[in-house]
């Protein structure tokens, strides 16, 4: 039984559809624990402090991260490591030794300053906390920077398995992550708190890491700690990294600029808009994640050889499905938003009021999902043709957009009475108490949706036709998710008239009916219009994912 996994995992896997469903299948087992984790949180600690303090103190870790660890990321170690095979196993070995080397010293470096500066640090940064709930961060924050170090390593090791088409061992790693977080919540919590889960974060982090271990070991391919670097090596992947390193961070100092204002505003903001964006970042996680990453090194290997017709075709066919996923989930996510929100995070301590903000706060996310999605598309694909400049001042861009347009709507928000009440009214929350942070997600929503249509200029305006085959897809989708979705929004109210809602059950039975019904009506549509992307899906899951494969050769898709 053991060796059938160990063949399970090292098998490789071909196809842009059939890659992205399977990485779109561990999405979604990573989400479903996401989402168990969410709950287990929501249940033990509520819409409190104690919560608003652990999701802060990601905030700092999360952007060393992101500054460093783009080092060694899939995007820029992918397209060295296509090169670097084709000329033997000695020569790829070199670079990542190189590479990791020179990772491990500035991320050690880094993380070491971070703990010794991090009361000044969080106290600039997180303005609404004071006495001990600031030294509770401080200690949080403090214990997950071990996180990005063991998460750094297991970037490196993971780009080495996708280079080998080992998908399934990718895939994985963020289950893993999921998993030691909820042994943390389970086991530590209960006796530690909050700091508990914090300390499953990290075993989460090293899970995610060792995972990779025994294949990358089998390959030969296991980078080993040189203080000897060659700089040449260094500088070509700092040049590379670095407009990427800083598009990242935009993004990543945009959510502390939210968390920020959220920790100004009524207790329990910071838990709202974090709950709401796991939320939806399931749909994100799943469908744009899980095609951006799939089509990545097939995308690598046809600008490299020249091939500019494939190249555009794979763009355009992952945006189609990208779109084709993306559209019906934010349309389910927007009807039944307070069903979502119920059945996963309303038990324990989090009570009817924090459920509302949430499931509004998660409509709004949700507009923008699908632009989310072709946003990291569009920028793999320029990260693909080694051009990192360019997604970088378009996210610096629409980053000014959402801080700009957060200030704006907060503002309008306190001051003006009737656009508060109109607000209030479009997202049903009027009498709550902390309304004012659902103009946090709106406004990050509209910086998302900004990005995701300047990046697609751009690419129209670099090929020709490139639009047209996209916007087909788009117009069919959101047609038939407009009509599917109007029937899920009367079978709600068709199953409330003989059922009532007093449990966790019905209202999950509910969510479930009014889905359902959604499913075939948006299927029965698109059979209707000859969708191509529904077609493609049914050939899809007819065929097999693998295919076994002993040789050590590395071979990129065709």
């Amino acid at each position: 039984m053991v060796k059938h996994l160990l063949n399970f995992l090292n098998k490789e896997v071909l196809g842009l559809h059939k890659v992205a469903f399977l990485l779109g299948f561990f999405a979604l087992s990573s989400q479903v624990l996401a989402l168990l984790r969410d709950r287990l949180l929501a249940h033990g600690f509520g819409a409190g402090v104690d919560l608003d303090i652990y999701y802060s103190a990601f905030r700092v870790p999360d952007i060393i991260f992101v500054a460093v660890a783009s080092l060694v990321s899939v995007s820029i170690i992918v397209p060295f490591l296509s090169e670097k095979l084709k000329k033997g196993k000695e020569e790829v070995r070199s670079f990542l030794t190189q590479v990791f080397s020179f990772f491990f010293l500035t991320i050690i470096l880094v993380s070491g300053i971070v703990y010794l500066l991090a009361p000044s640090i969080l106290s600039l940064v997180f303005p609404g906390f004071s006495g001990a709930d600031l030294e509770k961060l401080i200690l949080i924050t403090r214990i997950m920077l071990l996180s990005p170090i063991l998460l750094g390593i297991s970037n490196l090791l993971g780009g080495i398995n996708l280079t080998r088409q080992r998908f399934v061992l990718y895939a994985l790693s963020p289950v893993m992550y999921n998993t030691g977080i909820i042994l943390g919540i389970l086991i530590l919590s209960p006796k530690f708190g909050v700091v508990g889960v914090a300390s499953g974060v990290v075993l989460g982090a090293f899970l995610h890491m060792v995972v990779h271990i025994p294949f990358i070991l089998k390959s030969g391919l296991l980078p080993s700690f040189s203080l000897n670097l060659d700089y040449s090596v260094i500088s070509s992947i700092v040049k590379t990294s670095f407009p990427r390193t800083l598009t990242l961070s935009i993004n990543q100092i945009l959510i502390i600029f939210f968390i920020s204002i959220a920790s100004l505003l009524a207790t329990g903001s910071v838990t709202v808009f974090s709950f709401s964006f796991n939320l939806q970042s399931v749909v994100l996680s799943i469908v744009g994640v899980s095609y951006s990453m799939a089509v990545f090194p097939t995308l690598a290997r046809l600008y490299f050889e020249g091939d500019r017709k494939g190249f555009k075709e794979h763009v355009i066919t992952s945006a189609q499905h990208i779109i084709f996923w993306s559209v019906s989930a934010t349309v389910v996510f927007i009807v039944l938003r307070a069903q979502i929100v119920r059945v996963i995070l309303g038990t324990g301590n989090f009570d009817w009021e924090a459920t509302q903000l949430t499931a509004a706060s998660l409509a709004l996310f949700s507009a923008s999902v699908v632009f989310q999605g072709l946003s990291l598309l569009f920028i793999k694909s320029y990260y693909a043709m080694n051009k990192t400049l360019l997604p970088l001042l378009v996210n610096l861009f629409s980053g000014l957009v959402s801080v700009l347009s957060a200030l704006m709507i907060v503002h309008l928000f306190k001051n003006i009475d009737i656009f508060r009440f109109f607000m209030e009214e479009l997202l049903r929350v009027g009498g709550l108490e902390g309304t004012e942070v659902l103009m946090l997600p709106l406004s990050f929503s509209f910086g998302l949706m900004v990005n995701g249509v300047i990046l697609w200029f751009l690419l129209n305006k670099k090929y020709k036709n490139f639009t047209k085959p996209i916007l087909r897809t788009f117009s069919q989708i959101f047609a038939s998710s407009l009509i599917a979705g109007a029937g899920a929004y009367v079978a709600l109210g068709f199953y409330s008239l003989y059922f009532e809602l007093r449990t966790l059950f019905a209202v999950l039975m509910q969510g479930v009916f009014a889905g359902v019904v959604f499913v075939l009506i948006n299927i029965f549509v698109l059979i209707m219009l000859e969708n191509k992307e529904i077609r493609a899906v049914f050939v899809t899951i007819k065929q097999k994912f693998w295919r076994n494969s002993t040789s050590i050769d590395v071979g990129l898709p065709h």
